[in-house]
Parts: structure tokens; sequence; C-alpha cells
């Protein structure tokens, strides 16, 4: 599912949210429940006066319920991934998508969770989360070979630190709903 097709399904929509904001409100919302209705991220998405194109609704409706099946491997692949622009893009543009992402995770969160008891320790990486929001994104445009190699690790340990964090909140929140059934 192509970034690009995304943005631009936002774009026609006069939505101000990005791409990346939107998969990570899907991954919060099914990170807390997996059960959720694609219509629940769909209404958060766009207000009720957008009309969407049923082929625009259908490829939204498919990154939801592909965030939903990669955030439920039974084999441990760990094929879940941040839906981000493209990575030969500026580090400028990785970074603001990062925190874009962030924004929407926190928001998927608080929208399927009201209590701030966290289990385990969801409470320390949602503060770790929220710190990522206020990446600094104004990044030098002339970096020397090294500096930009720099840059690449950094946000690719950030990447891999946000993807781990997911697959901890979720691991948590499915302890702690089978928990409540019992």
């Amino acid at each position: 599912m192509a970034y690009q097709a995304i943005t631009t399904i936002f774009q026609r929509n006069e939505s101000e949210l990005t791409a990346s904001e939107a998969h990570g409100l899907a991954a919060g919302m099914l990170c807390i429940e997996n059960e959720i209705e694609v219509a629940n991220w769909l209404a958060e998405l766009f207000s009720e006066d957008v009309f969407l194109l049923e082929e625009d609704k259908a490829i939204l409706e498919a990154l939801f319920e592909q965030t939903r099946k990669l955030l439920n491997e039974e084999d441990d692949s760990f094929k879940f991934d941040l839906f981000l622009p493209n990575e030969d893009g500026l580090i400028k543009e990785q970074l603001e998508a990062i925190r874009y992402w962030c924004d929407g995770f926190l928001f998927g969160v608080g929208y399927t969770r009201t209590s701030s008891n966290w289990p385990g320790e969801t409470g320390e990486i949602m503060k770790d989360i929220v710190e990522f929001t206020k990446l600094d994104t104004d990044v030098e445009e002339e970096l020397d070979e090294q500096e930009i190699d720099e840059q690449e690790f950094a946000l690719i340990e950030i990447q891999e630190y946000l993807r781990v964090a997911v697959m901890m909140v979720r691991d948590q929140f499915i302890v702690e709903n089978s928990q409540q059934k019992h």
C-alpha cells in the first residue's frame, strides 16, 4: 500500500491528517482493542460531512485490516512496521512522519482506553512515545556523508524502538484483556 496513495486520499478530502498519523491512530486503537471496527477509525479520520469515494474507502479499510493482521501475527515474524514515506526522502520528512505517527498512536490508544492505569511497562513506553512527538525536525540541509549516515542510523533506531514498543503494548493489553474476561 503506497504511502502517497493514502496521502492523496487525505488531500482529496481536505483532511489535515497525514498517512503516518492515520496509521498510528489505527495501530493505537488496535493495540488496545483488537476487535475494534474499521468504521470507528474512519469516523476519526474524516468529519461526518465527508463523502469518501468507494475506492478510497476500500484502500483505507485495507490499510486498517492489514495493520490488524500484522499486529496479530502468530508466528512472531514481526512484520508490523510503521507506515512512513519512502526511506529515500529527506530526513526532515522522515522525522516529521515519525512525529505524526506517534501523535496518531497516542490518540488511538486514548480513544480506546480512558484509564491511565497502564499494565506492565506500558506507562514507560507511552512516556517515550510522547517524547518522540517532540522530535526536532529542523535538520540542516547541508550535511556531510558521516552526518547523513548518523541521522539515518538514528531514524532506524527510532523506528525499531517504536515497532518493538507497539508490540509490547499490544501484548500487555492482550494479557490484561484476557485476565479481565476470567
